[in-house]
């Protein structure tokens, strides 16, 4: 009888170990693809990501993390990650980074962005629910920390009530994108502010607080319907408000807050690892079902073609000069794509 339990005991530790040991192999084999940066672009990568999974049947893992464009790419440029996600184009000082560190890059436009105005769905005083780019200049500029603490320092047809702030911090491309275009330099900004890499902490604050507004990619904003409302900013050549939408961002109304989207590959890696050639040909494939799926709009069938190509033909570097621009419509940059 001690024999028979010996015997199964040893049988059993035997069984637990080979089952074990098959169980490691099998991770340590799984191929893994990093992905790091931008909160706007996360919602369209992370629905990637999710369907390719599904797709490979698990055969490959993705990893998307949230540290905003500038923390993604520090993560990029030091070769830690695959894939870069960016809500605005890569910069000189991490081109120059990028460069140091001998990591070349594809860049490929995914999709567009209205970055979007909001505020406390109890906001009644702001006229017709529209901002001007002078208003924000006014609220968000680095000279108003600690000085322009209510609404109606901003405009005296508002009442005295506190102003409260909410938006991306420093690492996030929003950020820089927003700042470049209302206060007129990236970066350039008070800092006495709600601030955080994650939108949905950006979304709360305004939510709980009557006099907060805040600034977030549409999608957030989309998302939370009901529970902020967003603002129409007025457009500074026409003079006309527009809401942010699908149409205006097409049609080149939405200005100067609409904005491009951009994952960025490393091209050692796309050579190197045949899973994340794969993942990126699957992306180009499915980011506009998915864009629209996430509340962002997708970019003409004609882009994703010239993506497709420049990828297949690894196309290493940037049509951006490194420095913020803002007030690209989707027309133009595709003429910028065709001269790549």
């Amino acid at each position: 009888m001690k024999y028979l339990r010996s015997l199964f005991l040893s049988s059993l530790i035997a069984l637990i170990l080979v089952v074990f040991i098959s169980f490691v192999s099998t991770a340590q084999a799984q191929p893994i693809i990093k992905i790091d940066g931008s909160s706007t672009v996360f919602p369209i990568t992370e629905g990637v990501a999710e369907d390719f999974q599904k797709a490979k049947k698990g055969a490959v893992k993705v990893t998307v993390g949230i540290s905003g464009t500038g923390g993604g790419f520090k993560k990029f440029c030091r070769g830690e990650t695959d894939i870069s996600n960016a809500s605005r184009p890569i910069l000189k000082k991490e081109i120059e980074a990028c460069k140091e560190a001998g990591i070349r890059y594809i860049e490929l436009p995914i999709a567009y962005d209205a970055l979007s105005v909001f505020v406390n769905v109890k906001n009644k005083w702001v006229k017709d629910d529209c901002i001007t780019i002078e208003q924000l200049k006014k609220m968000w500029e680095p000279d108003a920390q600690g000085k322009i603490t209510r609404w109606n320092q901003v405009d005296p047809s508002w009442p005295d009530r506190p102003l409260r702030l909410a938006g991306p911090g420093a690492d996030s491309g929003t950020f820089d994108y927003f700042t470049e275009a209302a206060v007129g330099k990236a970066k350039a900004s008070r800092g006495d502010y709600v601030a955080s890499e994650d939108d949905n902490v950006i979304m709360n604050a305004v939510i709980k607080e009557e006099g907060g507004l805040g600034y977030v990619g549409l999608a957030y904003v989309l998302e939370n319907k009901g529970k902020v409302k967003p603002l129409a900013v007025k457009n500074p050549k026409t003079g006309k408000c527009v809401l942010p939408s699908d149409k205006t961002v097409m049609d080149g109304s939405y200005q100067p807050l609409s904005r491009p989207l951009f994952i960025y590959i490393n091209e050692k890696s796309a050579k190197e690892k045949p899973e994340v050639r794969e993942f990126v040909d699957f992306y180009i494939k499915n980011a506009s079902k998915i864009a629209k799926q996430v509340g962002y709009i997708s970019l003409p069938a004609k882009a994703y073609e010239m993506a497709a190509e420049r990828f297949k033909k690894m196309h290493v570097g940037t049509v951006f000069g490194g420095e913020p621009e803002v007030g690209l419509t989707v027309e133009e940059l595709l003429k910028r794509e065709a001269k790549y």
